[in-house]
């Protein structure tokens, strides 16, 4: 059951909340429940059973597939106010989670079990149309992964990657095995691709760090 305090840290979040009837408003109160999730924890594993759903009160997870050869790659990460898709088809259609959620920042997340998920999908047309956009959020998010690493050069997309992330901070702390990591290549690749930038006057290389020396040539570059 939520407290009046954590139910308004999580109402905000959720326009749906603005058109939905008293009775879901009370069962999400009356039928959900708080919890913190540190840092680094693993929320499910490959072939986990799925009991409940996280609706993000605070944090980011991400969401990776592992390869055969031990390559990761990201598939999305939620945040504030969002939910995994993987998890919620994994409740409505009973299956294994078929994925890796890790928590990246720690979190504060607003816990649904999966019979009460389910039930409110039948019971409540404005539940059924959130999760609904959820899923088409992130497929096509998903779509967007499989038309890069199929059909686009991995320098273009560590170009786009570094752009993205020196808007927010610059320099980066990233390593090279992280930029594999979300990208779902190797570290060798991606180190000889920063190499190469160095060299071409882009980026500056420390440990632990990628610093963005000409946004603008990078910018071009990563529009090929």
């Amino acid at each position: 059951m939520l407290t009046q305090e954590q139910f308004a840290l999580i109402a905000p979040h959720l326009p749906f909340l603005r058109t939905a009837d008293a009775a879901l408003v009370r069962d999400l109160r009356e039928q959900a429940f708080y919890m913190r999730i540190p840092a680094g924890r693993d929320v499910f594993v490959e072939g986990s059973r799925v009991e409940a759903i996280a609706l993000l009160v605070s944090g980011v997870v991400r969401v990776y597939k592992v390869g055969e050869s031990g390559r990761e790659i990201t598939l999305y990460r939620f945040g504030t106010g969002e939910s995994c898709v993987l998890t919620a088809n994994a409740i409505l259609s009973q299956q294994s989670f078929s994925a890796i959620a890790t928590v990246e920042r720690d979190a504060e997340a607003i816990m649904i079990r999966a019979d009460v998920f389910q039930g409110w999908v039948r019971r409540y047309p404005v539940w059924l149309d959130f999760v609904l956009d959820l899923l088409s959020q992130r497929l096509a998010s998903v779509m967007e992964i499989v038309d890069e690493v199929a059909f686009r050069r991995m320098d273009l997309r560590v170009a786009a990657l570094l752009l993205d992330r020196s808007r927010r901070r610059n320099p980066i702390e990233i390593t090279h095995q992280e930029i594999a990591a979300e990208l779902g290549s190797s570290r060798e690749v991606i180190s000889r691709i920063l190499e190469s930038f160095t060299r071409q006057g882009l980026v500056q290389l420390a440990r632990g760090t990628v610093e963005v020396l000409d946004a603008r040539t990078l910018t071009d570059f990563a529009a090929r």
